[in-house]
């Protein structure tokens, strides 16, 4: 072995000095052959063999070139190439990723003008070459070396760049040229010059995120591309040029010059005779611009949501949604996803329309029914009342709009520019409308897999596109306060703990010592750790916290899935004083559902092509253990105390839901946030209810409890779900029941619940304080002037002006604030007299329960 591995080098080593000692040779004979020659002979042949061996080299890198271009099989792709799109898990299209907007026709639908300014414009040998015009190409070559650059591409060498622009490249280079010409002749040895024409016609961009010729004849013309006539062709082929620079629209002069210029073109190519050219570009351009519509009526949030997903799984995979076809399949459930839109629109229409009631008069004469405030709504100006006792915030409002804030970095004075933007009645009525409107989220999950079913970001999608499931967060109130049980019940706490209802100290980190109360204040009796859940204790509930601790909290709170928000390790979190999104909350619940077994929510179950063939696959992550079975059973089981007999009642009395079901209500201070969230052995749905301004807020204590506003949405969907059968109206939890339909009149006692803010028992609520005006020196110096003292003196008055009205503002609200303590104080001491009296009627009724078992255990001794 070692013998032959030594001839076998030795060959190698032959060889090599052979092949040295060859080119050796023929250098020499070849410089020898040289030198014969005579001078100028000599400096002739080496141009001429240094041209081979570039024409060779060039050869070679076209050689490799040819496979790594576009294919045929990528030339029949991209001509049949459609938009992705997202559908529903049972097959309904959801949306779709269209390259901007484009309408594919054939080049029988389009009008010959067009086809015949195009050939004579962009390509007049079209029909003669096979993709490359070696004499046009030649010809712009020497134009651009003299400084005058000129494109020479053919109508499919443009083809070639739009069908394939990151394969051929967009740099202006040998190699993108190169790249070019090559597809260009696959094109052609593989389509008519019928099918080149239509697809060319149908992917050219012409702004506005249009493409296409249909498009841009509907965008510029508000006609389809069938029914342009000559000048109208001439216009948008002279686009193509530059698409910005000749824009008819805003450059109409340089447009007009570049269609005579195409007019020009067809003339010198005899399609139209000198008569008919001199009266054509005497023409106006006569654009009739129309924008289309950006987005498919079908986008929603969650669309939205899944789209930037998609676009980074497509970047990380190669695909393009744009053009690949594609087919996402997502977790929806489109029956579901209608249910949900129905329910928000329905419920919060009638939300707005008590706000607007309640809010457009002095005092408010509150009634349970939705009806009543619909009637009335007609005869009222909505939020009269509100303006006029909230000037100052609404001065504050205006200040912070962008308009105001430019107009003072624009050097305008800032008691000058409030004035005028406040005389501007469609602005101020813009800016009110946006504030006083209502806005809600809704989200719904399979607890058993943690797909998403249903998703309404807010009433409408084309309104008001911030999404108020993923991206709010809003404190969420005593929809927190499960947590702080199911922590408890971790620790081994028992959900019939004894505490004391009255209010306590607790000592914040910071020194600070808090005494929650509740809005029904407290009897000094001894509650369960089950009852404080759910009549929503905030005395029960920060002693419960304190027996835990925060730490416990937060750690369960992220591991039910409120993972995204930050968390703030104070001891006002138990009573969900943290913001946190809809999602989150949401997701924490159906951890709950799914007996303490988290699943992060997913949107995506597949993808698949063209042909139906699955591309990507998305199982369902391993479940991951957040809180004990034994726990989380417990928890729901006071958690349908809640629904029974606590702060959500109403899904029994208003919607008739028999089912087995548990939930929690949340409410946050000055009721801002309005929350409900229910679980169902099937689904777990959770609603928010509120405005995008939490300065502004729903009038009355009773509609702004979550178990009265956002408990409707819930309730609305749920009853449209169990009775169609969407989800099993049988299924229970661990030792649950079906319960009895129940009776609004049934519910004798309202059982309301405090914002989740802590604060000092007897305290007034604090007032939101008014923006205070912009300090003059913080302003942009004035331009000179020759009165400038005198201007000073006009503006230290308006100044003061408006110092004062805001004083008058601050008392006005300060007084509104006086009254609101007052009536809530009156329905406090009411409330805790209903409270008394059912802990007495409770005693009443436990001690005939004692009495009736000692009679049944005494019976048989009297027998």
């Amino acid at each position: 072995m070692n013998e032959f591995r030594k001839r076998a080098q030795l060959h190698a080593t032959q060889a090599v000095h052979g092949g040295r000692a060859f080119l050796q040779q023929g250098y020499l004979r070849f410089h020898a052959y040289l030198m014969r020659r005579p001078p100028v002979h000599r400096a002739a042949l080496v141009v001429l063999w240094g041209c081979a061996a570039l024409m060779a080299l060039l050869l070679v890198y076209v050689l490799i070139l040819i496979p790594v271009t576009p294919g045929i099989k990528d030339l029949k792709q991209a001509r049949a190439a459609r938009a992705s799109t997202m559908v529903s898990a049972d097959g309904k299209e959801l949306a779709s990723f269209d390259q901007g907007l484009q309408e594919r026709v054939k080049l029988a639908q389009i009008s010959p003008n067009v086809v015949t300014a195009l050939v004579a414009t962009e390509d007049h040998r079209f029909y003669q070459h096979n993709g490359i015009d070696f004499k046009r190409t030649l010809g712009a070559l020497y134009y651009s070396l003299k400084g005058d650059a000129q494109g020479g591409s053919t109508i499919t060498q443009q083809l070639a760049r739009n069908m394939f622009p990151e394969e051929i490249g967009r740099s202006r280079n040998l190699n993108r040229k190169l790249k070019e010409l090559i597809t260009a002749i696959k094109i052609e040895a593989t389509y008519s010059k019928t099918e080149i024409l239509e697809a060319y016609l149908n992917t050219v961009p012409f702004l506005y995120n249009t493409f296409g010729i249909e498009m841009a004849a509907r965008t510029y013309f508000d006609k389809s591309a069938a029914q342009l006539d000559i000048l109208e062709s001439a216009t948008l082929v002279g686009m193509l040029k530059g698409t910005n620079y000749y824009n008819p629209v805003t450059n109409p002069g340089r447009s007009l010059e570049r269609r005579n210029v195409v007019l020009g073109q067809m003339l010198k190519h005899g399609l139209i005779n000198q008569a008919r050219f001199n009266a054509l570009k005497k023409r106006p351009l006569r654009v009739h611009f129309a924008r289309q519509a950006e987005r498919a009526g079908t986008d929603t949030h969650f669309t939205a949501h899944v789209r930037k997903w998609l676009i980074e799984w497509a970047d990380e995979n190669d695909y393009n949604l744009q053009l690949d076809g594609l087919v996402v399949h997502t977790t929806l459930d489109f029956a579901l996803q209608q249910a949900a839109l129905q329910a928000v629109e329905r419920q919060a229409n009638a939300l707005q329309a008590i706000a607007d009631v309640e809010w457009s008069q002095p005092s408010v004469n509150v009634t349970g029914s939705t009806g009543a405030y619909a009637a009335m709504h007609p005869s009222v100006k909505p939020f009269q009342y509100f303006w006029q006792s909230h000037a100052a915030l609404a001065n504050a409002f205006v200040r912070e709009t962008p308009e105001y804030r430019k107009a003072v970095e624009d050097g305008e004075a800032p008691a000058a520019a409030l004035k005028r933007l406040k005389a501007d009645r469609a602005f101020i009525a813009g800016l009110r409308s946006a504030k006083t409107r209502l806005e809600a989220g809704f989200v719904a999950l399979d607890p058993a897999t943690g797909a998403v079913k249903a998703w309404v970001g807010s009433r409408d999608f084309k309104r008001d596109q911030f999404d108020h499931v993923a991206k709010a967060e809003r404190q969420p109130g005593s929809t927190f306060k499960p947590v702080v049980y199911g922590a408890a019940l971790e620790k081994g706490l028992a959900p019939e703990k004894p505490y004391v209802d009255a209010v306590m100290n607790i000592k914040a980190g910071d020194g600070t010592v808090w005494r929650p109360t509740d809005m029904s204040g407290t009897s000094g009796a001894q509650m369960t750790m089950r009852d404080g859940l759910v009549f929503s204790k905030n005395t029960i509930t920060a002693q419960v916290m304190q027996d835990v601790g925060v730490g416990a909290i937060v750690d369960l709170a992220k591991a039910l899935g409120i993972n995204q928000s930050k968390l703030q390790p104070v001891p006002s979190l138990a009573l969900g004083t943290s913001p946190v999104t809809l999602l989150e909350m949401v997701s924490a619940y159906s951890t709950i559902a799914a007996q303490g077994d988290y699943r992060k929510p997913a949107f995506v179950t597949h993808i698949t092509d063209r042909e139906g063939k699955v591309v990507a696959q998305f199982a369902a992550e391993a479940p991951r253990r957040a809180m004990k079975a034994e726990s989380a059973a417990t928890l729901i089981d006071m958690m349908r105390g809640v629904v029974n007999r606590g702060t959500g009642t109403a899904v029994r009395h208003r919607f008739g839901i028999t089912g087995d079901v548990a939930g929690k209500t949340g409410t946050t201070q000055n009721n801002a946030d309005g929350w409900f969230i229910m679980m169902h052995p099937n689904l777990v749905a959770g609603a928010w209810v509120g405005f995008n301004d939490n300065r502004v807020n729903m009038r009355s204590s009773y509609w702004g409890q979550g178990g009265h506003n956002a408990i409707l949405l819930v309730g609305d969907f749920f009853k449209v779900a169990l009775d169609s059968g969407k989800i099993d109206k049988a299924a229970l939890f661990p030792g649950g029941a079906r319960v009895a339909p129940q009776r609004q009149e049934a519910q004798d006692i309202e059982v309301m619940e405090e914002a989740g803010e802590m604060r000092q028992e007897g305290a007034p609520i604090p007032v939101e304080p008014p923006m205070e005006e912009p300090d003059p020196d913080d302003a942009p110096p004035p331009p000179p002037e020759r009165r400038l003292d005198d201007r000073q003196f006009q503006q230290s008055r308006q100044f003061e002006q408006e110092r004062q009205a805001r004083d008058r503002d601050v008392e006005v609200e300060r007084q509104i604030e006086q009254d609101r303590q007052f009536q809530q104080d009156r329905r406090q001491q009411e409330l805790e007299r209903q409270y008394q009296d059912r802990i007495l009627q409770q005693q009443r009724r436990q001690q005939e329960r004692q009495q009736e078992r000692q009679y049944q255990q005494q019976a048989p001794d009297l027998q």
